[in-house]
């Protein structure tokens, strides 16, 4: 057990601090830069690895400066990188984010992780059949995502599909995914017109929707649950959701309890919030379970 496969992007995030956004044609000084590690899949498998995961990551990165860091931090957290394909014909992918006036505003140039296909899924398969659960997320073209999630349930592999950013999936596949875990605007775009209450209590057992501070939203035995969050205060929520499902994948597949595992992803993400960048804060099992502790 314990052997969680990633499949997804890896970004740089360049990160800009400042007072106001800037208006068009307008140019302002900003307080700080920041070049910090992201994508949602690199993200989810830092989660994963830092409370204890044994985590593959398969994606793809340029041939340049920002993918040689990738793939540095990567193995620095201890995940393996056998299928973390090099390209060399285009970049790695980057998300610009501006901090300002209490929100982030995000363009993302995928580069790289929009070449993340069917044969790169093909590629690591040895180590895909091998695994307890496989992640994946919306920021690599959505037909390998199909194209993962039909695979692996043919060969009653476990998917955990994060819909993010929000995307118009086909449900015939989708729900083939064993564990779906949108946000509230994600459900929408997945289910449009449809209460969320009702939703979630039409997929009970497979979807679970984050609900920011609040926690998270499941069904379960035709009642609509809510596992609590923890009140903590902000400093970057950047990467939450990725710490969550990461920390959620690791005890799921070490046997946790569904509610347990909900309560400790919700854990790890309040204290991901009480630092800047998405993956700085990401905590390890020590700090998540002392986190429990204080607040059993």
């Amino acid at each position: 057990m314990n052997h969680i496969v990633v499949i997804g992007s890896c970004n740089m995030d360049i990160v800009v601090l400042a007072d106001k956004r800037p208006v068009a044609g307008e140019t302002i000084l900003g307080n700080e830069l920041h070049i910090a590690h992201g994508g949602k899949g690199a993200n989810q498998a830092v989660a994963a690895a830092r409370v204890g995961a044994n985590v593959t990551m398969v994606g793809c990165i340029g041939n340049d400066a920002y993918g040689e860091m990738i793939r540095t931090n990567l193995i620095n957290n201890h995940i393996n990188v056998d299928y973390l394909v090099t390209l060399d014909d285009v970049t790695t992918g980057t998300a610009h984010i501006t901090l300002a006036e209490g929100d982030n505003s995000i363009i993302v140039i995928p580069g790289a992780n929009a070449r993340v296909d069917e044969s790169i899924v093909d590629n690591a398969w040895s180590a895909i059949e091998q695994a307890d659960l496989v992640m994946v997320q919306n920021e690599i073209p959505i037909s390998t995502i199909e194209y993962i999630v039909r695979r692996c349930a043919a060969a009653n592999i476990k998917v955990l599909l994060n819909p993010a950013p929000a995307a118009n999936l086909d449900p015939q596949w989708m729900e083939l995914a064993t564990y779906i875990t949108p946000n509230e605007h994600e459900l929408s775009a997945l289910y449009p017109g449809q209460d969320t209450t009702e939703t979630v209590l039409a997929h009970s057992g497979k979807i679970i929707v984050t609900l920011g501070k609040q926690g998270v939203g499941i069904g379960e035995n035709g009642a609509f649950r809510i596992i609590p969050g923890f009140s903590v205060t902000p400093v970057d929520t950047t990467g939450a959701g990725d710490t969550f499902n990461g920390a959620f994948a690791k005890a799921i597949v070490n046997g946790e309890s569904l509610d347990n595992a909900l309560r400790y992803g919700n854990a790890a993400a309040a204290l991901s919030i009480q630092a800047l960048g998405a993956q700085e804060g990401m905590p390890t099992h020590a700090a998540v379970t002392a986190f429990l502790a204080e607040h059993a």
